[in-house]
């Protein structure tokens, strides 16, 4: 039996927005912009971009966070499709969206601030315009269930690195405490870190120089393809 179907004049666009994130050694922060034209002038914002008819969602995605960092190799990973029938008021517009991880430094944090964009938080953004709220809520569930099955990391920290370093960056992505001794005994059981003949740099606090240490590439990448339950 022919089923008819009755052709619409519809018009929608496509739209991709990334989450990414960014450890300073105390925080995972989240990037924001502020949208500088209608609708939601001066609102924040997670970096967007409209897709190309002719042009790949991912593709798309991975320009947008090199034109905002500067970089393209950075972890990147798609979420969701977000296409609430309202969700911009300018008309239809689908959002694929992504999050991604980058390694925060000087000469990236001037540059971010120099083109206008800011680094929160990830528990403290203020209110989003659009559905970029809904998005950060899937992003920040996401890189929950991807902390627990996989190692986290190696696009986030500095190449050398503190066992306290390791264990704020878990803490702050899974919103809990771990106890000291036990998140440093399973750490290093994984055999991905790898103790180098050095420690950090006496402070003027008088803290004790700090163990350093690195990721042992070969066994991070396996244990990020194969996976493991990392249960603190």
């Amino acid at each position: 039996m022919k089923v008819s179907i009755e052709q619409a004049d519809y018009h929608a666009a496509l739209a991709t927005s990334v989450v990414i994130f960014g450890f300073d050694g105390e925080s995972l922060n989240v990037l924001t912009a502020t949208k500088e034209n209608p609708p939601f002038e001066g609102a924040s914002i997670l970096p967007s971009a409209i897709v190309s008819p002719h042009r790949d969602v991912h593709e798309t995605a991975t320009s947008l966070l090199k034109k905002v960092t500067g970089v393209d190799h950075w972890y990147l990973e798609q979420l969701n499709a977000f296409a609430k029938l309202y969700r911009n008021p300018d008309g239809r517009v689908v959002n694929i969206a992504f999050y991604g991880t980058v390694k925060l430094d000087d000469k990236l944090l001037t540059q971010l601030k120099r083109k206008g964009y800011s680094w929160v938080p990830s528990n403290e953004v203020p209110p989003l315009a659009y559905d970029h709220d809904e998005i950060l809520e899937f992003a920040k569930e996401r890189l929950k269930r991807r902390v627990k099955r996989r190692p986290i990391g190696f696009s986030l920290l500095p190449k050398e690195f503190t066992l306290k370093d390791l264990q704020t960056l878990y803490e702050c992505a899974l919103g809990k405490s771990f106890d000291k001794r036990n998140f440093r005994r399973k750490i290093i059981g994984t055999e991905i870190l790898i103790e180098l003949d050095k420690k950090t740099k006496p402070t003027s606090d008088h803290k004790k120089p700090a163990q350093l240490y690195k990721f042992d590439e070969d066994k991070y990448q396996k244990m990020t393809l194969k996976g493991y339950p990392f249960v603190f």
